[in-house]
């Protein structure tokens, strides 16, 4: 990772009320230490090369929820089908309709979900804010599908672990996000722009993922990264 840090450092306050700079930050995926990236709001982990923002910036959960309710994620909109058809194709060519999975982070509209319950695959839902049901999370599953999810995690070592320990033997674990390389102009890239984006992935990331969680194998094909267990 070679893109340059941008911004100066951040003034935080301390328990005497003194002001103090700080221009490293926890990563919450490795816990090594992030350097700022860019302004004062994203930081990148000398480790992982996760680049998140820490937890001062972000947002709260009613914050989070309006964001997502302002998605248009009408299951029959044929292009967010073709938005989500790399995850739905990968598991009918990965798996049987007797497997079972989970679609986690499903959103206000479980697309995925939909396409593949109409094919005849059984799936369980779960978000934390349109399909909170803690239950399903205790079941192992043949599959997960994470899209356009991970993104939005605030503490991923916490997640990542969940989702390792909810896989069975050779489950697999299909994530979509945006990667970042050093050939995007960060300041002027899309992706970050989403307040509720709060933590962005390189190839390095998910190859420490793969290592830090003990999947098995990880492919990675554009937007979609496999990890299987």
């Amino acid at each position: 990772m070679t893109a340059k840090m941008t911004a100066k450092t951040t003034p935080q306050s301390t328990d005497n009320g003194s002001i103090q700079h700080t221009d490293t930050e926890t990563c919450p995926l490795c816990h090594g230490r992030g350097d700022l990236f860019y302004r004062d709001c994203f930081f990148c982990c000398r480790d992982c090369l996760g680049i998140f923002k820490p937890t001062r910036f972000l947002p709260s959960p009613a914050a989070e929820k309006a964001r997502y309710e302002q998605h248009n994620n009408d299951v029959n909109n044929l292009s967010y089908q073709r938005f989500v058809a790399p995850i739905v194709n990968a598991v009918k060519q990965d798996f049987c309709t007797d497997s079972i999975g989970l679609d986690f982070g499903a959103g206000t509209g479980p697309v995925i979900s939909k396409l593949l319950t109409d094919a005849g695959y059984t799936l369980q839902q779960f978000d934390p804010f349109f399909c909170n049901q803690p239950e399903v999370l205790n079941a192992k599953y043949d599959y997960i599908v994470c899209c356009e999810v991970i993104e939005h995690f605030h503490n991923p070592d916490k997640e990542f672990t969940l989702l390792k320990q909810r896989l069975k033997p050779n489950g697999r674990l299909y994530c979509m996000t945006h990667l970042y390389t050093d050939e995007i102009d960060f300041a002027n890239w899309y992706y970050k722009n989403d307040e509720t984006h709060v933590f962005i992935y390189q190839r390095d990331t998910l190859t420490k993922i793969k290592g830090n969680y003990q999947f098995s194998e990880l492919t990675i094909t554009n937007r979609l990264s496999v990890f299987t267990n």
